[in-house]
């Protein structure tokens, strides 16, 4: 048996935890949380839990009657250029594979409810203050977030003498 490297540690565990917590999360939403749209106070007010099905894009954005397969098609998109992106990281990265474990373990979540049989991506956290309220958000989009902050935090920290990794460029790194 060939031993994992530690990045490959970082990001498998990171995604298949990512991706686990929310599919089993919005697996006891849809059936602990009905009717669609009825607040469940966690927190008083400020955090509810609300089951919603959100058929478009990132924010309830509508995205017209193509919309979902284009979403579908940019989302395998999406997650194939960060499994490259992945495969040209060093073997001691640390960072990066746990943003693109997030990433990635957030990114299939979502598409897997989109290619399923329920009538959108199942939303449920509610946060907010009376009527004054966040978009109603999953597991997977805090995931997603987390991981594009810590990605955007390594890229302002880390000095890059050019705009890509540089193992890149070399092709992309043994097994790991």
């Amino acid at each position: 048996m060939i031993p994992l490297a530690p990045r490959a540690i970082r990001f498998w565990s990171i995604l298949a935890a990512t991706l686990l917590a929310d599919l089993s999360t919005k697996a006891w939403v849809v059936s602990h949380l009905g009717p669609e749209g009825t607040p469940h106070p966690l927190l008083g007010d400020v955090v509810r839990f609300t089951l919603t099905y959100n058929d478009g894009g990132a924010l309830g954005i509508d995205t017209g009657p193509t919309g979902l397969n284009f979403l579908i098609v940019l989302s395998c998109a999406l997650v194939l250029g960060l499994c490259v992106y992945y495969g040209c990281l060093p073997k001691d990265s640390t960072c990066q594979p746990m943003a693109l474990g997030f990433l990635i373990g957030g990114a299939l979540g979502n598409l897997l409810d989109r290619v399923g049989p329920r009538p959108g991506v199942v939303d449920f956290i509610d946060i907010g203050a009376g009527s004054v309220r966040f978009w109603t958000f999953n597991l997977a989009d805090s995931a997603i977030f987390l991981g594009a902050v810590m990605l955007a935090f390594w890229f302002w920290q880390e000095p890059h003498p050019d705009p890509g990794p540089p193992s890149c460029t070399e092709g992309p790194q043994k097994a790991g």
